[in-house]
């Protein structure tokens, strides 16, 4: 009985220790701040080089860098206190976040400034830097590997009668049928392409079939068409 005391009375004697925050040095705090800005400007940058959307937003980019930094601080806030751990795991349960992110990268690249900051923030510098390379550098590669082929739709509008010779025109190409309409006056094709360089005389070739109304080439990214 007397061992159960001792024990809660140690438990309750190490949680309610409200002056173990004041151990963390003004040094500490400025170099868990300083590794955060460092790895949330990588960050920063490699979105900006492999980005490959429709429109590149600053705000959103910039939003890695402060995020690094604010998880960086709550570490180490969290880190010195097991109240302020469990008071802050009370708060974050009931935070909702409704903005929605199309891109899965954009979520990758917001777990990557979140675990820079929970690096920095427990000093884990080593770990820091050198998963933040290795993630940079994969990414890089990932996205030169990704240019090599560029997806294109292509939609073509001809007459009934032209079906024959656009079709001929097609298997000149590696294509894959994405859609066909077919109307009273015209028929509509959507066909998705894959090229490795810009040689779209294909699309001059398929304008001056007869029966063809007009062709279009548009640059397809899985989500959006540039």
């Amino acid at each position: 009985m007397n061992e159960n005391l001792n024990f809660q009375d140690l438990f309750k004697k190490s949680v309610t220790h409200l002056d173990a925050f004041r151990t963390i040095s003004y040094i500490d705090v400025v170099l868990g701040l300083a590794a955060s800005l460092g790895i949330g400007m990588f960050i920063f940058f490699i979105y900006r080089k492999t980005f490959r959307g429709v429109v590149y937003s600053y705000n959103y980019n910039a939003a890695f860098v402060l995020m690094c930094m604010i998880t960086s601080m709550v570490i180490m806030t969290i880190s010195s206190n097991i109240v302020l751990s469990l008071g802050m795991v009370g708060a974050l349960s009931i935070v909702r976040f409704r903005t929605a992110v199309k891109d899965p990268l954009d979520i990758v690249y917001m777990f990557w400034a979140i675990a820079g900051g929970i690096a920095t923030g427990a000093k884990l510098y080593p770990l820091a830097l050198i998963g933040s390379l290795v993630i940079g550098l994969t990414l890089i590669w990932l996205s030169r590997h990704k240019i090599r082929e560029q997806q294109y739709l292509l939609i073509i509008r001809h007459s009934d009668s032209a079906t024959a010779s656009v079709r001929v025109q097609l298997q000149k190409l590696v294509y894959t049928l994405k859609s066909k309409t077919v109307r009273k006056d015209y028929v509509e094709m959507t066909v998705e392409l894959r090229l490795r360089d810009d040689n779209t005389a294909f699309v001059h070739d398929l304008s001056v079939l007869d029966g063809v109304m007009d062709v279009s080439l548009i640059n397809y990214t899985g989500d959006y068409a540039q």
